[in-house]
């Protein structure tokens, strides 16, 4: 790959992955850093490329690894809680929308962050940043019928969260 081959790839998927890294950590500029730490180990490892995914999914593979890598140096135990101000969709007019939306998204990412890693991880791959099956069990390193299993189980498990928390909420109206 050359090197603007290579510009051209970060153009494309640098988005991605800060999106990815973030949902995982929750923290601007660690994300960005890892973002960084992502492009720079892939461009020094690009010789290592085996074409058994795209370069797209062998950049989340790279992504995921060095974040649980930085969870493990810092003994990061919990994921994070999105706060409303990370939603501001300027797309969106109605001002009592917006706040309705951002709730929902709120308690949506509370339910997930509530699974275990395993759980949030296939989720956010598949439903958040639409991964495909295939890509999924690359950057996870499991197999495809696992990530199938896995897949049905954390969505099982986020919809009873859901039902948990809104039948919280219902109650203490």
């Amino acid at each position: 790959m050359t090197d603007y081959e290579f510009d051209d790839l970060y153009r494309l998927e640098s988005d991605r992955v800060y999106r990815y890294i973030y949902m995982l950590i929750g923290h601007k500029q660690k994300a960005e850093d890892l973002t960084h730490d992502t492009f720079l180990k892939a461009y020094r490892s690009i010789h290592t490329f085996r074409n058994e995914s795209g370069h797209a999914t062998w950049l989340m593979k790279i992504a995921r690894n060095l974040t649980y890598d930085y969870f493990r140096r810092k003994k990061v135990v919990q994921f994070f809680a999105f706060g409303k101000e990370d939603y501001v969709d300027e797309r969106l007019k109605d001002p009592g929308q917006l706040s309705v939306e951002l709730d929902d998204i709120e308690k949506l990412y509370r339910a997930i962050k509530s699974l275990k890693q395993s759980y949030q991880d296939v989720i956010i791959l598949r439903r958040i940043d639409e991964s495909s099956i295939k890509e999924t069990a690359f950057i996870l390193g499991w197999s495809e019928a696992k990530v199938k299993g896995m897949s049905q189980r954390a969505f099982k498990a986020l919809k009873e969260k859901m039902l948990e928390k809104e039948g919280e909420y219902s109650a203490g109206t």
